[in-house]
């Protein structure tokens, strides 16, 4: 369970009583997320989630992604929207750690994609990239190409000679050859299945905004190939490739531009997540309450998208 800090009765009924949301009937750890504390929170007014945020979450990028919810809850977007209190903010303390209230959203994550789903997950998309672009703030991508060789330095020794040989050239290439001047804005930069909501098989909420940050619209999309469009047996589907795509550009049509470097950019992407992977699995402890994910499928499809050349590849 995703739960590491632990919340007093006391703890609580002094938080609660910043705002103005009715009193507390039930308060539960649930297991979704693996960066923070969440909870479940109902009171006589409705189901809401509590968020401690742990010591992953640097601070001082809180009022980016809060600020980030409310603005595109504020714009039509499916999202949590943090709930302010009676003095306005939406960021306090409870249990020693920054901590925040937000609407709760219904619906369940998909454990096995549709088309139905990935046409549904590029036009929601889309529409994110379009109303983000008056957002005020801005965070640069910490785990951008500049963010990749001190994941591979923190790694490198723990992989055989071959392996660390075609990492170390896919970065020196990348360092090289990273694509700059595409349209950009705010991007989820992390729309997994597991952060995608339906209800009824339609979308029903976009969560999980802490690695949103100031990024090529287009590498988003690049996520998304990489997230939403392999196989099991990881063998890319062309055709949800296709519906992801086409349900993008049904409310923002990629400029030749993007669409020029889109392999590139899926390419990349999958090196990014490899090599988060990678160094999350070399030094995160077996018993410990974050979950290992296995970097190897991250390894077949970097492979894949270094076979591909045009954006034919992915479907259209």
């Amino acid at each position: 369970m995703a739960v590491y800090t632990e919340v007093s009765d006391a703890e609580l009924e002094a938080f609660l009583a910043e705002y103005d949301i009715g009193s507390p009937e039930s308060f539960k750890g649930i297991a979704e997320g693996v960066e923070n504390s969440n909870y479940l929170l109902t009171t006589t007014k409705g189901p809401y989630f509590v968020t401690l945020y742990e010591k992953r979450v640097d601070a001082k990028d809180l009022p980016f992604f809060l600020g980030l919810m409310d603005h595109l809850a504020a714009r039509g977007i499916n999202c949590p929207r943090p709930i302010h209190g009676r003095d306005g903010k939406a960021l306090r303390t409870l249990a020693g750690r920054p901590a925040a209230i937000t609407t709760f959203l219904q619906g369940l994550w998909p454990r096995r994609m549709t088309l139905g789903h990935c046409g549904q997950v590029g036009e929601a998309l889309a529409a994110l990239h379009l109303a983000g672009r008056d957002f005020g703030l801005k965070r640069p991508n910490a785990l951008s190409v500049a963010g990749w060789r001190p994941l591979y330095e923190g790694s490198r020794h723990h992989i055989d000679a071959p392996l660390a040989a075609e990492l170390e050239a896919e970065i020196d290439f990348f360092e090289a050859n990273w694509p700059t001047g595409l349209p950009s804005g705010v991007i989820h930069a992390d729309l997994f299945n597991d952060n995608v909501l339906f209800l009824h098989d339609k979308l029903s909420g976009l969560i999980d905004f802490y690695f949103a940050c100031n990024d090529a619209f287009a590498y988003d999309m690049a996520i998304c190939l990489n997230a939403w469009c392999f196989e099991p047996d990881k063998s890319f589907n062309a055709t949800k490739g296709r519906a992801l795509l086409q349900g993008y550009e049904a409310v923002r049509p990629l400029g030749a531009d993007e669409r020029q470097v889109l392999p590139l950019l899926a390419r990349g992407a999958a090196l990014r997540f490899l090599l988060t992977r990678l160094y999350d699995w070399v030094h995160t402890p077996p018993d410990a309450l974050v979950k290992r994910k296995d970097p190897q499928e991250y390894l077949a499809k970097l492979r894949f998208h270094r076979g591909i050349t045009s954006i034919a590849g992915y479907g259209l």
